[in-house]
């Protein structure tokens, strides 16, 4: 049976349905190219003095300001509150807990953007389409077809070649431990907060769902700062001028604008359709830290990085499309 019919067997306005293909696809376009600047924005910012957890704070802090302005705009903030309050103890769990995925997954990225080549990082991150697999087998939501079993193999054989082909740190030359580490931890954040975000707070509206997991960034990075006795690397935009056109950029538009986007997406066409559009993320990272930054990949790390977005995309295009209903407030859609 073709999809529209199964679309039009569900009692979803053909038009509409379409119309949420095409702005989820957008968003999920513009969301991964603006992510793919992040890589480049935390190397310069590192070399003026802003290390990762500051980035990660600062970071967050300007997309959380972003977000209040625009939940003011648009004048939602009473049903946006509305719509927290009136989640059960399940879903302010699988917010929460998104929420906190969300914080270890900036953190670590950052920090292994300073560690490791910044297409490496991107290389080990983008393992979690296969994670993401692995995580619905083993709860029962999808079955280990022999797309999945290929898409795994092809991921992990990417990852093996990657790491295998060549040295070239960001500052040593040699590749840093804790940066291969601090990847495939963003990689495992990231499978949580899609398997999370797919269902687990739907209510909430999309902007107010960001600004809690953007919350909780800055919360938990000025913790860390705290206790890792980095507390002076939060105050370096006040002496070093020169890192605020970073962070406003990676602020605004790769925090506030592009994680809003991201979770649009999962939300209008579903995890497989976004996860297959935001394979668009390593590839303009990579082209950006060669441009930017003069880093170049070896044979093997160009061959393992293309079976690991071959495997995410073997992954995405033998699952089926996922097409969320929306859901209907007082207020109009929750998207």
């Amino acid at each position: 049976m073709s999809e529209p019919r199964d679309v039009a067997a569900r009692g979803v306005p053909l038009s509409t349905e379409g119309g949420r293909v095409v702005s989820g696809s957008l968003a999920a376009v513009v969301a991964a190219s603006l992510f793919g600047m992040l890589g480049p924005l935390t190397r310069f910012a590192s070399d003026a003095g802003l290390p990762g957890i500051g980035m990660t704070a600062w970071r967050a802090v300007l997309g959380l300001a972003f977000l209040v302005a625009l939940i003011v705009v648009r004048g939602t903030g009473r049903e946006s509150v509305a719509a927290l309050r009136a989640l059960s103890r399940r879903s302010r769990a699988a917010l929460a807990t998104a929420a906190l995925s969300g914080f270890v997954l900036n953190a670590s990225i950052f920090t292994a953007f300073g560690l490791v080549p910044i297409s490496l990082a991107l290389m080990l991150f983008y393992t979690y389409p296969a994670g993401v697999a692995v995580v619905d087998v083993l709860a029962g939501h999808e079955r280990l077809t022999r797309w999945r079993a290929a898409a795994l193999v092809l991921s992990m054989g990417g990852v093996v070649l990657v790491l295998a082909g060549g040295t070239g740190g960001a500052d040593t030359g040699t590749i840093a431990p804790a940066g291969i580490l601090l990847g495939l931890l963003a990689s495992a954040s990231q499978v949580l907060f899609v398997t999370l975000s797919r269902h687990g707070y739907r209510s909430v509206p999309a902007d107010m769902a960001t600004l809690v997991i953007m919350a909780t960034s800055v919360v938990g990075a000025i913790v860390v700062a705290l206790v890792a006795g980095q507390a002076s690397g939060l105050l370096v935009p006040f002496s070093t001028p020169r890192v605020w056109p970073l962070i406003l950029l990676a602020g605004v538009a790769a925090a506030g604008v592009s994680s809003l986007l991201f979770l649009l997406a999962i939300r209008q066409i579903g995890g497989t359709r976004a996860g297959i559009l935001m394979l668009l993320e390593p590839v303009v990272g990579v082209l950006l830290a060669a441009v930017l930054l003069g880093e170049s990949m070896t044979p093997a790390r160009v061959i393992g990085a293309g079976l690991v977005l071959l495997g995410a995309l073997v992954l995405q295009r033998g699952s089926e499309p996922e097409l969320e209903p929306v859901l209907e407030t007082a207020a109009g859609p929750v998207v």
